[in-house]
């Protein structure tokens, strides 16, 4: 079915009013409508607007994440710094802590800053590009709620834990791997069961062993416990799935260790008396200097030469094209730029319902007259 669309600066200007109704200062507002925007415009659909409501308003509304971000730096160096975020506002947090990573990175060559006790940051695409923007190498990653289970395990014990890289070059976008560690992701999954739409064989097993396709019952089940999601690679260790495995684990430790931070099933979300409490993820970031390497312009072009030389390289038969991370999200950009972002009927009452929910006097272009 053929979803309306609504334009960017339309949907901007609903999201701020709702933040700024529950509480969140309008500096920040901007901050966090400007992440799931992003989102949307790279065709990340899965932690964009869709996200709105039940990762952001129904929280604050909920109380377990702050409105207002009390950051407390609590160490800080030349080249690195720890945050807590008391769980305040992940993307404002999270934007905090890159810019202090890429000043670093700009004085001395390297900038690391990590963080505990944040919420949800949106994408992690969204803060490496924001060090490409000041040509240098952008790095990060964050822990989750367990979704994930270890090879040979049926328990969800990891989060999903992206591990994100963005590179300039000199092309008209730079190279931006951002992808979870798990075969698919729990946004992947709402927008299956947002949709309508089963989840794949294969990213999804019970505690018996067995597959799950059911999308809204795998929501469930990956509360409770009764679902895990994959590592990337898969079940076992055929097609490597340890691989997946070991990464998760990795961003686990980088999100946890270095801060002092939660980590595995302190990061529930769910009380000893089954209440909703905070989720106290941990991040990660790195800034990468290039001029205290070769330089910028010969990252850049380097960079760009390898993708080139992929994208030319021997076609599979049936397939005309070869993508390079970070273009097909540049494509859909120049798609929807004139369009605006993609809203569905869920979506869509989604929004009336924060709307009527916070009194707000708008009426949407999707609303019949």
């Amino acid at each position: 079915m053929e979803r309306p669309y609504m334009h960017w600066e339309e949907a901007k200007s609903f999201m701020m009013a709702a933040f700024m109704k529950v509480g969140v200062p309008q500096k920040d507002a901007e901050v966090c409508v400007d992440v799931l925007l992003e989102s949307d415009r790279r065709g990340i659909e899965s932690h964009g607007i869709n996200r709105f409501k039940p990762f952001y308003i129904d929280r604050i509304m909920k109380k377990i994440q702050e409105p207002v971000t009390h950051l407390e730096i609590l160490k800080d160096t030349p080249t690195t710094a720890v945050i807590d975020g008391h769980n305040g506002m992940g993307m404002v947090i999270a934007h905090k802590a890159m810019c202090m990573a890429i000043t670093k990175a700009k004085q001395l060559g390297l900038g690391m800053v990590v963080v505990r006790n944040s919420t949800h940051f949106g994408i992690a695409g969204y803060y490496a590009t924001m060090a490409t923007e000041h040509g240098l190498i952008g790095m990060t990653g964050t822990n989750a709620r367990p979704s994930i289970a270890p090879t040979f395990g049926v328990e969800n014990m990891l989060g999903t834990n992206p591990l994100t890289f963005a590179v300039p070059t000199d092309e008209a976008f730079p190279f931006v791997l951002d992808a979870a560690t798990s075969i698919t992701q729990r946004g992947r999954i709402e927008y299956y069961a947002r949709n309508q739409q089963p989840t794949p064989v294969g990213l999804v097993i019970g505690r018996d062993g067995t597959a799950q396709t059911n999308s809204k019952q795998i929501l469930s089940d990956l509360v409770s416990g009764k679902a895990a999601l994959s590592p990337l690679g898969g079940i076992g260790e055929e097609l490597a799935g340890y691989k997946g495995y070991g990464y998760a684990t990795l961003v686990e430790i980088f999100s946890s260790a270095l801060q002092a931070g939660s980590f595995l099933h302190q990061l529930s979300g769910v009380a000893e008396d089954g209440t909703a409490r905070p989720i106290p993820v941990g991040h990660f970031f790195l800034a990468i200097n290039p001029e205290f390497f070769m330089g910028l312009e010969n990252l850049k072009h380097t960079t760009g030469e390898i993708l080139r030389q992929l994208r030319a390289s021997e076609k599979a038969p049936n397939h005309d094209r070869i993508y390079t991370a970070g273009e097909k999200e540049y494509l859909t950009w120049l798609e929807r730029k004139d369009k605006g972002v993609p809203i569905g009927e869920e979506l869509q009452n989604e929004f009336k319902q924060v709307r009527d929910l916070l009194k707000l006097d708008i009426r949407f272009s999707f609303e019949k007259p």
